[in-house]
């Protein structure tokens, strides 16, 4: 049987195929051709329009059920992967995407991939996908970043904001054009916004309280910037752990260091004074990580002669000799925390206009870096 333009095959002036025998020569070419199928070549095998492969695809029932399982047994058979993020993008934001957007100031850090975990993990379950970006510790990129995901219409974006973030407008311009906003550990004081944290105040007061307790006396701080929620609340927990021994604050032993690179350069320093620091505690585990390393190389005992503490429990931490003492964070928890409120506002089950705030609680690892 020919088609309407007297076609034996399939060709651009028809939109039909009407016989067996024109379907099974297109099945052989689509099966050579090594670019993959997709939904309109299914549907010009098949004789059918795109919009029923599209709904026989998502068991609508509006298609028969006969019809579904030839559309679907097709498909499997020629291995099509939808292109689920092409798809999304076509609808408008009065119908939301699938798709959450996910920005990092640096993934390949241990605390922010297992957040990443967690975020993926609920996402994955509950039926979305992910969209990442890493603002690289840039305000600059982190703006960049919120226009893309917004002009890819993301269902919603959850973030922690860069080290150098002073201003807000980007996060502003999102909420205000209805898109769904989750921080989590670097939260962004400036806006009245759904958070997740850890409870880095009660992580620090009891790192510290615990150094004090087994002898420390002269305990150092290696904090983050100021303009950072978390480096506020450390520092505040490492003070209020001193008050409560008595203990001076002594700004001699307090340094802006919250890498390794920075910690091996600075603590000589530190480790030369006559009344030099008897314990350390440091923002991150890679600052502690330095400081411990710089400490042995200038002859000291760990933890006999110094006592060192870190704040995070990667697997640097373990990785050590001795292992590091650390505060544990418990990422993956964070990121199930955000992905379920930012999923739950998109859902409805949370409002829109609701503020939700969830706090992780933390936990202290002793291992050999202290007495």
């Amino acid at each position: 049987m020919r088609c309407a333009n007297d076609c034996t095959v399939y060709c651009k002036f028809c939109d039909k195929v009407d016989d067996n025998e024109t379907r099974f020569y297109l099945s052989l070419q689509m099966m050579k051709d090594n670019d993959p199928i997709t939904m309109k070549d299914i549907a010009r095998a098949l004789g059918v329009s795109v919009a029923t492969v599209s709904r026989a695809l998502k068991d609508s029932p509006r298609i028969s059920e006969e019809r579904r399982e030839a559309i679907k047994a097709y498909a499997r058979e020629h291995n099509f992967s939808p292109n689920v993020l092409a798809e999304s993008l076509r609808h408008s934001r009065v119908h939301p995407t699938r798709i959450i957007g996910v920005i990092m100031p640096q993934i390949n850090h241990f605390y922010f991939s297992s957040i990443l975990s967690g975020i993926e993990a609920e996402a994955s379950a509950r039926g979305y996908q992910l969209m990442l970006a890493q603002s690289d510790e840039r305000y600059e990129r982190e703006v960049r970043i919120c226009q893309s995901f917004y002009e890819n219409k993301v269902c919603g974006i959850i973030v922690s904001q860069a080290k150098d973030t002073v201003k807000y407008d980007h996060f502003l311009r999102l909420i205000d054009s209805g898109v769904p906003l989750v921080f989590f550990d670097r939260i962004c004081t400036g806006i009245n916004s759904s958070r997740v944290v850890v409870d880095d105040y009660m992580g620090a007061l009891t790192a510290v309280n615990y150094l004090i307790d087994s002898g420390c006396r002269r305990v150092a701080f290696y904090g983050s910037t100021m303009n950072l929620e978390i480096s506020k609340n450390r520092y505040n927990g490492y003070r209020d752990a001193l008050a409560r021994h008595h203990l001076p604050a002594d700004e001699r032993y307090m340094r802006y260091c919250d890498n390794r690179t920075d910690a091996e350069a600075i603590t000589p320093e530190l480790l030369s004074m006559p009344d030099r620091p008897d314990g350390f505690f440091a923002v991150n585990d890679d600052t502690a990580i330095g400081i411990l390393y710089t400490a042995k190389r200038m002859g000291l005992r760990i933890p006999d002669d110094v006592s060192i503490c870190g704040f995070t429990n990667g697997e640097r931490a373990i990785a050590c000799d001795p292992m590091l003492t650390t505060v544990e964070q418990r990422g993956m928890m964070v990121g199930e925390e955000a992905a379920d409120i930012l999923i739950s506002k998109v859902e409805g089950s949370i409002p829109q206009e609701k503020v939700v705030k969830r706090v992780v609680r933390t936990r202290l690892i002793v291992r050999g870096t202290t007495r």
